[in-house]
C-alpha cells in the first residue's frame, strides 16, 4: 500500500487531552487486555504523539482545517453530562419498517435495552468489541488494526490508541444474509469537547453475502467529536454491500476511514452518505488484491451554512483484472465547503485495469465553494481507466423544461436538486434505507416551506 507522510503541527501541549485519554484508558483497561490489543494501542499512541494532527500544508489536507479538532479539550463522555437515549430519542434515526439485527452504540458502548439482537441468521457472528476482546476471538485477532494502518493516518492512530468499543462482525463462508445488519452509533453528551473513538471489523467469508448500514449521528448541539474506523474484509468470492450514513449535528467533528481488503473475485458495494457535521472528513480506501474482484464506490454529501465536507477515496489497483467504478455526488449551498479527492491507484502488476470516476456538484449559492481533484497514477500499460468532474449550477434546458409543462421556477429547481441526489441514492439495494433517504431530501429540496 502506498505509504504517506504526516506533517507535523501541533505542540505536545496541544495534543495532551487526547495523549491523556489514552493514558486513562490504558491505566483502566490495558492491563487486562490481551498482547495484540496492548500492542494496536501502544503503537497507535506513539505514532500519534509522533505527528500530531495534519495541517493544510499536507497535500491531503490542504482544503480541510482540522484546528478546531485539535483545539477541542477531548475527554471521554462523562455521565453528568448525558441526554437520555429512549427508544423515543433515536427513533428517528432508526427504519422502522427494516426488519434486522441491530444494535445501538450509545457515546461508544453497546446498548443492549435499545439493540436488538434477534433473527441473526446462522453461524453469523455479531460481537461488541469489548467482548471480542476479552474473549481473545481469533479471527478478530488475525484481522483488526491489520489494514487500517496507524503509521498511514493520524487520526486511525488515534483512534488505534483508543482501542476498546466498537463491533465484530464475521459471515461464514457460503453463508447468505438475508436481512442488513444495522449499527448506529449514537453520540449524546451535551459537553463540548466529548470524544469517542468507535471501530468496526467486518469479515466476509468465503463466496458469503451480507450488507450492512453504519450510521452516525448526535442527539445534543454541542462540539463533540466522533472518530470512526471501518475495516471491511473480503474472502474469495465474497460480496458485500456497506452504507455509511452521517447525520451528525451541524456542530459537531466526523472524522472516519473505510478501509477495505478484497480477495479474488469478491464484489464491494460502498455508500458514503453525508448530510450533517460542522466538518466531517471521510476517507474510502479498498485494496483489490487479487485477479477477478469488482468494487463499486457511491457518495452523495450535502452541506449547507459553514458546513465543510471533505471525501478522499483511494482504489489501489494491486491485481489483474479488476473493474472499479465510482460514483460522488455533492451539493452546497450557503457558504458551504466541498472537497472531493479521488485516486486511481495502478500498481505495475494490475494489467487489465478498467476503472472509472466521476464526481459531479452542484453549487446552488454564489457562496459555496468546491475543491475537486480527481486523480490517476498508472503504472501498467494494458488498462482502461477514465476520471473526470464538474461543478456547476442547474441547467437552464432542464428548467424550462419543467417550467414549460406549468412548473414554477422554485419547485423546477427543487425537483431536478432532488432527482441529482437520487441518482447517487437509487443505487442503494436496501430499500427502506433508500426510501428513508430519498424522504430527507425531499423535505431538504422540495416540500414547500411552511
Amino acid at each position: 500500500m502506498e505509504m504517506s507522510t504526516i506533517a507535523p503541527i501541533l505542540s505536545e501541549t496541544k495534543a495532551d487531552p487526547f495523549v491523556l485519554s489514552y493514558e486513562t484508558l490504558e491505566k483502566s483497561v490495558d492491563a487486562s487486555s490481551p498482547p495484540w490489543v496492548r500492542a494496536l494501542r501502544h503503537s497507535g499512541n506513539a505514532h500519534f504523539e509522533e505527528v500530531g494532527f495534519p495541517d493544510t500544508s499536507h497535500e491531503e489536507w490542504r482544503f480541510t482545517n482540522v484546528g478546531p479538532i485539535s483545539r477541542l479539550n477531548a475527554h471521554a463522555p462523562r455521565a453528568e453530562d448525558l441526554i437520555a437515549a429512549t427508544p423515543e430519542s433515536i427513533s428517528p434515526y432508526l427504519f422502522k419498517s427494516l426488519a434486522s439485527t441491530t444494535l445501538v452504540f450509545v457515546n461508544g458502548v453497546l446498548d443492549l435495552a435499545l439493540s436488538c439482537l434477534t433473527g441473526l441468521t446462522k453461524g453469523v457472528e455479531v460481537v461488541d468489541l469489548p467482548t471480542a476482546i476479552r474473549q481473545e476471538l481469533p479471527w478478530v485477532a488475525a484481522h483488526l488494526g491489520r489494514y487500517a494502518r496507524v503509521d498511514e493516518n493520524a487520526f486511525v492512530a488515534l483512534n488505534g490508541s483508543m482501542i476498546e468499543n466498537g463491533v465484530a462482525i464475521r459471515i461464514p463462508a457460503n453463508v447468505k444474509v438475508e436481512a442488513p445488519v444495522f449499527i448506529l452509533f449514537l453520540s449524546t453528551s451535551q459537553a463540548d469537547g466529548a470524544t469517542v473513538h468507535s471501530r468496526i471489523l467486518i469479515v466476509a467469508g468465503h463466496h458469503s453475502e451480507a450488507r450492512v448500514v453504519e450510521s452516525h449521528a448526535g442527539l445534543a448541539d454541542s462540539a463533540y467529536f466522533s472518530n470512526s474506523v471501518a475495516e471491511l474484509v473480503l474472502e474469495e468470492g465474497a460480496k458485500l454491500e456497506h452504507c455509511r450514513l452521517q447525520f451528525e449535528r451541524t456542530t459537531a467533528f466526523h472524522v472516519a476511514t473505510v478501509q477495505a481488503h478484497q480477495a479474488r473475485s469478491s464484489n464491494l458495494t460502498t455508500h458514503s452518505i453525508s448530510l450533517g457535521a460542522r466538518l466531517a472528513r471521510i476517507n474510502v480506501t479498498p485494496v483489490l488484491d487479487a485477479e477477478g474482484c469488482e468494487c463499486t464506490m457511491n457518495g452523495l454529501y450535502v452541506a449547507e451554512g459553514d458546513q465543510l465536507v471533505d471525501h478522499h477515496t483511494t482504489i489501489h489497483h494491486a491485481k489483474p483484472n479488476c473493474n472499479s467504478h465510482e460514483f460522488y455526488h455533492g451539493i452546497l449551498d450557503g457558504k458551504a465547503q466541498g472537497v472531493f479527492n479521488g485516486k486511481i491507484f495502478v500498481r505495475p502488476d494490475a494489467q487489465r485495469t478498467d476503472a472509472k470516476q466521476t464526481n459531479r456538484n452542484l453549487l446552488l449559492s454564489d457562496e459555496a465553494t468546491i475543491n475537486t481533484k480527481p486523480q490517476l497514477e498508472i503504472f501498467a500499460d494494458d488498462v482502461k481507466c477514465t476520471h473526470g468532474a464538474t461543478v456547476g449550477q442547474l441547467q437552464d434546458e432542464a428548467i424550462f423544461y419543467l417550467r414549460a409543462r406549468g412548473i414554477g421556477l422554485e419547485a423546477a429547481r427543487r425537483m431536478l436538486v432532488h432527482a441529482f441526489a437520487s441518482s447517487i441514492l437509487n443505487r442503494i439495494t436496501i430499500d427502506e434505507v433508500r426510501t428513508y433517504l430519498d424522504d430527507q431530501m425531499f423535505d431538504l429540496f422540495e416540500r414547500p416551506p411552511a
